[in-house]
């Protein structure tokens, strides 16, 4: 029987794709499991992924890079379970500026409230902290790094008390040193006197301030209180 030239054109196409198949079939095969099989018959393992790059630490818009990355450290090192919100207090900047940061780890945002500094920190009453002190007696601020515990009914109303983690400020608890709202800590007080009043050594705020605060940090979230020099 004679063929045309399309059915050799064809049957030979055929031909070259089943000479394609059996060459492959030769050098890999599927295991049962879907596993690609070499010629030896052992499974062929894709190489690994390149590693992923490690994310460089970006501090949120308004706080300072190197304050941000302690309180981060801070924040790994005393292994705090609660890691969706932070609050960060530079105490650089001078008590007529938000200084109080309420950082969403989650999403970059961060909200900003004034904050009052202890009278110990600034004998001067100069705006501006001075100094730290731990000690019993010195109504000053501390740094370093805390966490929230509960809520009591005190002097000030509602307020959150919270418990120092570092030798810098482990007296916390037993000086009283809480979220509280004061009088001296309204805005109203800087168009006065330029500067909010001082605290006893409490993050003292306006009354609007430690309400929203204390909801975003209640509940053994971290606060990190430091200064740049």
């Amino acid at each position: 029987m004679s063929l045309n030239r399309r059915e050799v054109l064809r049957l030979g196409a055929m031909g070259a794709a089943g000479l394609v198949l059996s060459s492959s079939a030769v050098s890999s095969s599927l295991s049962p499991t879907g596993l690609i099989l070499n010629q030896n018959g052992d499974p062929i393992i894709p190489p690994a992924p390149a590693p992923a790059q490690p994310q460089a630490l970006t501090a949120p818009a308004g706080i300072d890079p190197q304050l941000f990355a302690r309180a981060k450290a801070a924040l790994d090192s005393h292994h705090v379970w609660a890691r969706d919100s932070i609050g960060i207090a530079d105490f650089s900047k001078p008590s007529n500026e938000p200084r109080f940061f309420v950082v969403n780890l989650q999403d970059g945002s961060v909200e900003s409230y004034l904050v009052c500094h202890g009278r110990g920190s600034d004998p001067d009453h100069s705006g501006y902290v001075e100094r730290f002190s731990n000690d019993f007696g010195s109504y000053a601020t501390s740094s370093g790094t805390y966490v929230t515990t509960d809520y009591y009914d005190g002097k000030y109303g509602l307020s959150l008390r919270v418990r120092g983690l570092d030798w810098s400020n482990n007296n916390a608890e037993a000086r009283a040193i809480v979220i509280h709202n004061a009088w001296y800590a309204e805005p109203d007080m800087i168009p006065l006197h330029g500067k909010l009043g001082r605290s006893e050594g409490c993050f003292a705020m306006s009354r609007k301030s430690q309400y929203e605060v204390m909801r975003k940090l209640a509940g053994g979230r971290m606060i990190y209180a430091d200064k740049i020099a």
